[in-house]
């Protein structure tokens, strides 16, 4: 229950006057400072800044592009992430926000890089180098500040990466299977990398893996309903359906429990198996106003029992 209305409603069941309730409220603590706002604070106002900061040089760049020639660019934008590492090794307190700066900045050289030399490299080799090179900078954080911007780089080269390979834009083909398997996997094990299992050396928090495991149910959810459009069920439907629920099994143990990646890989589940009982039911020759009662009615079912699964769990966890 809301603390504040715990406090209001005992206010009301004892008939408490002004000066009693304002009693009741500060033994509540509402009076007083958060207990780790003195923490927190001058510490999302950094990180807040280290982003503003990053982005702002990128479009800084951008809008006085003429103004500078190529070894200008690329000097300021060199002198800036060498800048933010040197600040980050002497001023250990403002770390993590300076090398948020240096992350970002290795974006935007990259990104300046394939601009002014057209190296016919593919958008996905760039992400994944950038996810490859900001790794030291996240092992030196040890910060979800970093390690949640890299899961994002990271997802963005696979699903660049698959599209590349699998060459069909509207398309899923059983005969890229292997390859959106391996972009799926790939996000898979990053998630895993940042997971419980190895905080000890990384540093990782809880935000990191949540982003991966969303963009993950994301990523092999799409890629397998829209391989329902086909004629058949194809194979990519079933091999994200598997690997969802291997998911969503490792999610409720207790080592791994997360109740917020659980229920985001119990979305994607819902998703998928109403996606194919939508297939099943339409591409059939009954009535279509009989399949959509019975499409409705089961996808409330698997629903509620979802629901009820994740809160079971989530009670036994607690208890």
């Amino acid at each position: 229950m809301d603390l504040r209305l715990a406090v209001y409603q005992l206010a009301s069941a004892h008939a408490l006057d002004a000066q009693q309730t304002r009693q009741l409220q500060e033994v509540a603590g509402f009076q007083r400072e958060p207990g780790r706002l003195a923490y927190w604070l001058p510490r999302g106002v950094a990180v807040l800044g280290a982003v503003l900061l990053g982005m702002g040089l990128i479009c800084w760049v951008a809008a006085n592009w003429e103004d500078f020639g190529r070894m200008g660019r690329f000097a300021l934008l060199q002198a800036v992430l060498a800048a933010a590492c040197v600040g980050a090794f002497a001023v250990p307190r403002a770390k993590v926000p300076l090398l948020l700066l240096a992350l970002l900045t290795i974006g935007g050289l990259f990104a300046y890089f394939g601009q002014t030399y057209q190296t016919g490299a593919d958008p996905w080799q760039l992400f994944a180098l950038w996810a490859v090179l900001a790794l030291p900078l996240c092992f030196v954080a040890r910060s979800d500040v970093l390690w949640t911007p890299w899961m994002l780089i990271l997802a963005t080269a696979a699903t660049l990466w698959m599209q590349a390979q699998a060459r069909h834009s509207w398309r899923i083909d059983s005969a890229d299977l292997g390859i959106f398997v391996s972009g799926w996997l790939a996000v898979l094990l990053a998630c895993a990398f940042v997971s419980p299992l190895l905080a000890r050396w990384t540093g990782a928090g809880s935000w990191a893996l949540r982003l991966g495991l969303v963009l993950a149910t994301i990523l092999i959810t799409g890629t397998a309903v829209s391989a329902l459009f086909g004629h058949d069920i194809e194979s990519p439907y079933w091999a994200g359906l598997g690997l969802l629920l291997v998911a969503g099994v490792l999610l409720a143990t207790g080592r791994f429990f997360d109740v917020f990646g659980l229920s985001a890989v119990a979305l994607g589940i819902n998703t998928l198996l109403v996606g194919g009982l939508t297939h099943v039911l339409f591409n059939g020759q009954g009535d279509g106003v009989g399949a959509l009662a019975m499409l409705g009615l089961l996808a409330a079912v698997l629903l509620a029992l979802t629901v009820q699964g994740i809160l079971w769990r989530t009670r036994r966890e607690a208890a």
